[in-house]
């Protein structure tokens, strides 16, 4: 594999931070971004081996206090608890130079995200300042190779010897190891991971009503994670499966057959990050192309001095700015529901939108860049053609942009969006 596949992070380009100054931050979102801004350029990592080095990235995030602000302060985190718009500050800065660096940070965040949520104390000391410190690597093994949008459709499931009493309820004193059977698909972190975060059928007639989720260390016997699966966009990926994988019922991080909500709530904190995410490729691809155009002489003049381009220019820069206005409102709604049941019941659609609109368009701006470098464009090595790979998973994972399209339109019909 060339070396110019994943060039290091190091760049002129400067992530812009404008943004940060409107009132959807606040003084602390405003820091945050910025010190990353100054840090992330002088980072240099090898990211040709793509499993080591999301391996470093964790190191240095976690090093650098970085991935504090994916736990809450009780367990080594930065903040009282998880912060969306701190979370999307981080994810669209990250991205701009570097999207290997945004996924591991955002794997840490994922992967961990339910058991900050869970209030299951034992498991929220045993795994979280790990997860800040950069020692433990989390994942979130939700997803099957036939059950992705649709993830009441798992068929991993979870057997306990004396799981019921004769009156048909949950016995937890007397519980003993569960037994995880199944296949688990795409999962990010997948073979370096020191723990999983796994959901499984206890009651496989129920549908979603019967998932619980269990956090399962990766040196379980019975848990295999060794097969890689290979895309487009190098980033650690594997299928994991459980051959009588024995967890014990401590590890249990839901209550029986309340995992689905759970994963849901994880994965409504960090769709907005999502949007952030593209947000910061679409960003990284105007400045390449701004770049580009300024310095490629053509018919006497340059490239930039052509009023095509200047059009096709602004063009990419007001779907960005779109884009991030759904974002940052989605991640402000997030923040503001404990304290307003009306932001409370708006975010679900604000995600959706931000989500959808922000990958739809930095594809959108992405493919216009790699246009504009003309042959340029499509050569190994080049950023553009870099991020033309990494834009396109990010319509898919955590929720497709057909899934985001079914969460706006049914809010729009209950008066929600």
């Amino acid at each position: 594999m060339s070396a110019a596949l994943h060039p290091s992070v190091q760049t002129d380009l400067r992530a812009p931070t404008a943004h940060l100054d409107t009132p959807f931050f606040s003084g602390i979102h405003g820091e945050i971004g910025r010190c990353l801004s100054d840090w992330l350029p002088k980072q240099a990592v090898d990211e040709r081996d793509d499993r080591a080095a999301c391996r470093e990235w964790v190191r240095r995030l976690g090093a650098n206090q970085w991935l504090r602000y994916c736990v809450p302060k009780a367990h080594g985190g930065a903040l009282d608890e998880l912060d969306s718009r701190a979370l999307v500050v981080m994810r669209e800065t990250l991205a701009f130079y570097s999207p290997l660096a945004d996924f591991a940070f955002a794997m840490q965040g994922l992967g961990s995200g339910a058991i900050s949520l869970s209030g299951r104390s034992e498991l929220q000391a045993k795994y979280l300042s790990g997860v800040a410190s950069g020692e433990l690597i989390a994942a979130f093994a939700l997803s099957e190779e036939h059950a992705g949008s649709d993830a009441a459709a798992m068929k991993t499931i979870a057997t306990n010897p004396i799981n019921m009493e004769t009156n048909g309820q949950f016995d937890s004193k007397n519980a003993s190891n569960w037994h995880l059977n199944g296949e688990k698909y795409w999962i990010s972190n997948g073979g370096i991971a020191d723990f999983y975060t796994v959901f499984a059928k206890t009651e496989p007639n129920l549908g979603s009503r019967g998932i619980t989720a269990f956090v399962v260390d990766a040196r379980t016997s019975g848990l295999d994670d060794s097969e890689h699966i290979h895309v487009m966009a190098p980033h650690p990926l594997a299928k994991v499966a459980f051959r009588n994988c024995l967890v014990a019922d401590r590890q249990r991080l839901s209550e029986v057959n309340d995992g689905f909500k759970l994963a849901m709530r994880t994965l409504d904190i960090f769709r907005a990050s999502v949007a952030a995410a593209a947000l910061g490729m679409g960003r990284r691809a105007l400045a390449e192309a701004k770049t580009y155009a300024q310095s490629r002489a053509m018919f006497g003049a340059t490239l930039a001095d052509q009023q095509l381009t200047q059009a096709k220019l602004g063009h990419m820069s007001t779907l960005i700015e779109a884009a991030a206005m759904l974002t940052y409102r989605a991640a402000w709604l997030r923040d503001s529901a404990a304290a307003n049941p009306s932001a409370a019941a708006s975010y679900p659609a604000a995600a959706a939108a931000a989500k959808l609109c922000a990958t739809e368009n930095a594809q959108i701006v992405i493919d216009m860049a790699v246009q504009m470098h003309g042959g340029r464009g499509v050569q190994v090595g080049q950023k553009v053609e870099a991020l033309y790979r990494d834009i396109r998973s990010l319509r898919i994972y955590e929720g497709a942009s057909e899934i985001q399209q079914l969460i706006i339109g049914k809010a729009v019909l209950r008066g929600t969006a």
